[in-house]
């Protein structure tokens, strides 16, 4: 594999990981504890490839312009701009909500994931957004 797949393939992984977090969700209103722990554990181990793949690419790569010069740009900066911020501060809080879960502190890992699950959905699809606007053509 070329290192120019590797947009295609974290675009895969954002969707992967939207869907498991979906799943999670869901199991977690039918009250399904253990099978949210093991969905959620999946989105997570989805999400560290991801940051494992987009690191290497990016390194290897630099960053990509977006090219098009059309009502579209500052719609991807919109979209862009607060993927990139919440990105970053999820993955502390990610850390921590998983560390309450498995340490049995369900409240306290509720309330960071009250704030938390929306934002780590947003990063997931508003990344699928960038990936097609970046390179979809």
């Amino acid at each position: 594999m070329e290192i120019s797949g590797l947009p295609a393939i974290n675009a895969f992984l954002n969707t992967i990981s939207a869907i498991l977090l979906i799943i999670g969700y869901v199991y977690i209103k039918k009250k399904r504890a253990d099978i949210h722990k093991k969905i959620m554990l999946f989105a997570l181990a989805v999400s560290a490839i991801f940051l494992i793949t987009y690191l290497i690419y990016h390194k290897m790569v630099g960053s990509v312009p977006y090219q098009r010069q059309d009502w579209t740009r500052p719609l991807y900066f919109a979209v862009l701009i607060p993927h990139i911020v919440l990105a970053g501060f999820n993955v502390p809080f990610i850390l921590m909500a998983v560390w309450f879960a498995l340490r049995g502190k369900i409240e306290r890992h509720k309330r960071v994931v009250r704030w938390l699950w929306p934002s780590w959905i947003f990063v997931s699809i508003s990344g699928i957004v960038v990936y097609l606007m970046l390179y979809g053509r």
